[in-house]
């Protein structure tokens, strides 16, 4: 029998098993100097160039995900429509909608209550079909919000309103009883629930980019100028609280409290990461001791960058991860639920990272941003952290933010003579690795090779 038929029995020991992997410091994921092992094949998991495309194996569903989810942000106000939609509509990377179907492909099957969920996604009134997924579970003259797009599902203000008497409910359909034991197998399709979590997902992170934007001041998005460059701060922040807000409704409706928790953490998440990075910024997060001229990187410097990437970043991976197995009838107790999060929690990290070499490493036409940033910005990643620990003169930099003259460019000369990016570019791997881990819990698929080779791309990317 396969090795993951047998894994779904024993959740607790592999979950032990997981946690004692994962348990890695910065500092020993780049103990040897980098500057010879960087450019050597990787011993472990060696990665041979990509069979599976993920973006061609799931081209026809990323597309169908991308052009459904602007029907979504239809308003009656047509300014805020069209911002919305603004991000949307330039060329971005897809990765976390990616990461959703990818992981459908690869669980769908496994888990126990596969079959409810694909009964579900076929049953008239069980919730689970694509047309329900966009009728409300509220009167729409009571929501409120009005969608030119789908005008027999929603409804805008009118005056005046009458007390209507309640419509009795339909009773739900009851799914006939399954008396064969559920025997483990790959079903090889995405249910539609798992492709609106998709969209979902990508609504919540383009949300953030608005308003991440307005906070850094940001000129330059996906190589065009920012939403707040182009529309204002004001309609900018609006934009992406109306996105949320879309996004929680669309969550209502796929049925699942486990799921809607998850998605709805993440959004917590993102603001407790960004009320982080403003604390660093104005605040003191990095410690310093009194009266040591060139202060040392402590491991509390190194939790802190790192805590921020996983609020910021890697949380919306690794939940929309989980969920989308969960959607796919994952019960409780089985292992694909932790090798999705593990997965997601892991790469993330590892994208982030990347992501912080890259403002080093790049240029603005690459990055479709401008670069150096994070300096500008005042914010400490982990290049100019491994070059704290190598060059003292950087201790003073950062306690500053970089703020005088002359602060940003000798900090990226500090960061150059150090190996900073390289050991970055190793803990990147790391957590990969770690990623890589986890999916050899999963039977084999194009999706689960997909997801190999999304892997490397995050860890080799150049934007």
């Amino acid at each position: 029998m396969l090795q993951w038929a047998r894994l779904h029995n024993a959740p607790s020991y592999l979950r032990l098993s997981l946690q004692r992997r994962s348990s890695v410091t910065p500092a020993q994921a780049t103990a040897v100097r980098p500057t010879l092992t960087a450019s050597l094949p990787h011993p472990q998991h060696p990665l041979t160039p990509a069979r599976v495309d993920p973006y061609t194996l799931l081209a026809p569903e990323l597309s169908h995900v991308r052009h459904t989810l602007l029907h979504l942000l239809g308003s009656s106000h047509p300014s805020l429509t069209q911002i919305a939609k603004y991000y949307f509509l330039h060329p971005s990377k897809q990765l976390r909608p990616l990461l959703v179907l990818l992981f459908a492909r690869a669980c769908n099957g496994l888990g126990g209550d596969w079959r409810i969920k694909r009964w579900q996604a076929d049953c008239e009134g069980a919730g689970g079909r694509v047309e329900e997924l966009d009728m409300p579970l509220t009167r729409p003259d009571v929501l409120n919000d009005w969608n030119p797009n789908m005008p027999d599902h929603t409804a805008s203000f009118e005056m005046p309103f009458s007390l209507r008497p309640p419509r009795r409910p339909k009773p739900p359909p009851i799914p006939k009883p399954l008396y064969e034991e559920h025997i483990p197998s790959l079903a090889g399709e995405i249910l539609p629930t798992q492709a609106r979590l998709a969209q979902i997902v990508e609504m919540i992170h383009v949300a953030s980019l608005l308003h991440d934007d307005v906070l850094d001041e940001s000129p330059l998005r996906r190589s065009a100028p920012s939403a707040p460059a182009k529309y204002g701060n004001k309609l900018s922040v609006l934009a992406g609280d109306f996105l949320l807000g879309r996004a929680s409704a669309s969550l209502s409706r796929l049925g699942d409290n486990e799921v809607v928790e998850l998605i709805a953490t993440v959004i917590a998440n993102l603001v407790e990461g960004e009320v982080l990075q403003i604390k660093e910024v104005h605040g003191d997060l990095l410690q310093f001791e009194p009266g040591k001229p060139s202060p040392q990187v402590r491991r509390e410097d190194w939790n802190i960058y790192l805590h921020k990437s996983y609020l910021k970043t890697a949380s919306l991976m690794a939940k929309g991860a989980r969920a989308a197995v969960i959607l796919g009838g994952v019960r409780e107790g089985e292992m694909w639920k932790e090798v999705a999060y593990a997965y997601g929690r892991n790469v993330g990290i590892a994208f982030q990272l990347v992501d912080d070499v890259l403002d080093y490493e790049e240029g603005e036409a690459t990055l479709g941003k401008p670069g150096g940033a994070d300096l500008k910005l005042g914010l400490t990643t982990a290049p100019a952290l491994y070059a704290w620990e190598e060059h003292e003169a950087m201790g003073p930099l950062i306690k500053r933010k970089f703020v005088q003259e002359g602060d940003v460019e000798l900090a990226r000369d500090l960061v150059r003579r150090s190996s900073g990016v390289e050991r970055t570019r190793i803990l990147a791997r790391t957590h990969a690795d770690k990623a890589l881990e986890a999916l050899a819990m999963l039977p084999d698929s194009d999706a689960k090779a997909a997801l190999l080779a999304l892997t490397e791309r995050v860890v080799q990317r150049k934007s």
